[in-house]
């Protein structure tokens, strides 16, 4: 796809990309291994960002050993995470409600391709009032391969209609990048926690700060569909 390439849909990350979660997960993670007697270590917890659940639980054991609590600390951090959320904590990224009203003006389809479960999408997406602006939303519980793998973005590809190179994937993660790569599929990086590096340059089409950036990019490819 060239820079000219108008573009038909737009599909989303979810965690740090529309919604201001991952410090929340991370948190998270961090009061139920505490809870438990374990130190979770900032840069333990990022390395989880962006993976799916089950490569989540595989790099615990691989860490603390097959005698860590996995389902009581997992179990903790969904019970800590529903409190941060309940409490008010989480919040949308700057510019999405920008980017969200410039696709309905142009009638462009747009879904979501996450990690996370449908229950916690749902929800987050509910309490975040962004319930209903999505015409397709594809969790970790609808493919049998999470990112890295192409799955979810050629799943979400074809829930809209829309062959992959005719859309625009938006991540802040490394695993969410090369998946969207994966999948034929042109990525934006957004970043939010963790920051670009030479392989993210290389994958994707641009790298900006915020998605006030990318609806700016978007304005005049969308004008011609």
């Amino acid at each position: 796809m060239s820079d000219n390439t108008t573009v038909n849909a737009v599909i989303f990350d979810m965690d740090g990309l529309l919604l201001d979660s991952e410090t929340l997960a991370m948190d998270a993670l961090v009061i139920s291994g505490r809870e438990l007697g374990y130190d979770m270590p900032d840069d333990f917890c990022q390395a989880m960002i962006g993976m799916p659940a089950d490569r989540c639980r595989e790099m615990v054991v691989e860490t603390y050993g097959e005698d860590f609590p996995l389902k009581a600390f997992f179990d903790g951090q969904e019970t800590a995470l529903h409190r941060l959320v309940e409490e008010g904590a989480l919040t949308t990224k700057k510019g999405v409600e920008k980017l969200l009203d410039l696709l309905d003006q142009h009638q462009i389809p747009r879904a979501i391709a996450t990690s996370s479960s449908r229950y916690r999408t749902d929800r987050h997406l509910e309490k975040a009032g962004l319930g209903g602006r999505f015409n397709a939303i594809v969790s970790r519980d609808d493919v049998s391969q999470g990112k890295p793998h192409a799955e979810p973005y050629l799943t979400a590809a074809k829930a809209l209609g829309v062959e992959p190179e005719r859309c625009l994937a938006l991540e802040d993660s490394y695993n969410g990048i090369r998946a969207a790569h994966a999948a034929g599929i042109r990525v934006i990086m957004v970043p939010d926690l963790l920051p670009p590096t030479d392989e993210m340059r290389e994958l994707t089409f641009d790298i900006v700060d915020s998605l006030e950036d990318v609806a700016k990019w978007l304005a005049p490819r969308l004008s011609a569909n």
